[in-house]
């Protein structure tokens, strides 16, 4: 068995299973507490190797594609210090790390475990029931629906439309971004009804907009996984990775909703706008600018 016990984590290689748990000090980022323990199965790794540096190093993995919910989730726009699968290492305890990267890299050889990306999710995600308050509001997921509880602080248009219930079988998709602090981020529930229906994050109601504590919002992710962990696998989707390696849809003809449809969403969409301005609930600047942002997206 190899073993490396720092402030930062312990990794645990049994031969099978890497088992990666995040320290308790201050200095570990909240979202790597809150996510707890992973157990890596051999199988889903695809490399590991240590970095040294003058003062510490870092001792990183690498998983194949589409093996993990939580990498495919956040399309890799975790921060550096958010990730699970790194490993700040103090300099004095170099050499245990690369004795666990050498022993995990044998391992890998020993039993030919490929580097192709997987045709199924080999780790589960977090589990279910999940729940994280955001800035925007608090998304549930129970791993059946995602409901979501606006905060008083959300747009008029969030807070009329009522808390939002979405069936995970409706669900094409989850995009995420995370607040970076310098700019907002997002986390959207995306439906074959909405995959046209591009609103900014603030005024779309399948959309949390996340523009408070970057520390606390990162944990919104959480919900995305466990989410993206009960969808189709990528392999299973027309999926492509952009120029940043996030994957996302490729646009074939099974993917879309018939022009029919299309049409009717948008004229729901409308209606439940128009609505919404007769009751007073929207102003007359705030109808003109979400209607002119439904018509653009659609």
């Amino acid at each position: 068995m190899a073993e490396i016990i720092q402030r930062d984590g312990t990794w645990v290689f049994d031969g099978a299973t890497v088992r990666i748990t995040p320290g308790l000090h201050r200095s570990v980022p909240l979202f790597r507490q809150t996510y707890g323990e992973i157990a890596v199965p051999l199988e889903a790794i695809a490399g590991v190797a240590f970095e040294p540096e003058r003062k510490r190093g870092r001792l990183r993995m690498r998983l194949r594609e589409g093996a993990d919910p939580l990498l495919h989730a956040t399309g890799g726009r975790l921060p550096d210090s958010a990730d699970p699968y790194r490993l700040v290492v103090d300099v004095d305890r170099a050499g245990v790390a690369e004795y666990v990267a050498e022993e995990i890299r044998r391992s890998l050889l020993l039993d030919q475990i490929p580097k192709e990306p997987t045709k199924t999710y080999l780790l589960p995600g977090p589990p279910v029931p999940v729940s994280v308050r955001s800035s925007d509001g608090t998304v549930s997921f129970d791993g059946i629906q995602v409901r979501i509880d606006w905060a008083d602080t959300s747009d008029r248009v969030k807070r009329a439309t009522g808390p939002r219930i979405i069936d995970v079988g409706d669900l094409v998709q989850v995009e995420w971004l995370p607040n970076s602090g310098y700019e907002d981020g997002f986390m959207r529930f995306v439906t074959r009804e909405t995959s046209f229906s591009k609103l900014p994050p603030e005024k779309d109601p399948y959309a949390l907009d996340l523009w408070g504590s970057t520390r606390r919002d990162l944990l919104t992710a959480l919900v995305a996984t466990a989410v993206t962990a009960r969808l189709p696998h990528p392999s299973t989707r027309g999926l492509e990775y952009d120029d940043e390696r996030a994957l996302r849809p490729r646009p074939t003809a099974s993917a879309l909703p018939p022009a029919a449809d299309h049409h009717d969403v948008l004229l729901r969409r409308l209606r439940e706008l128009g609505e919404l301005h007769r009751e007073g609930v929207l102003t007359d600047e705030e109808f003109a600018a979400t209607k002119a942002a439904v018509l653009r997206g659609f």
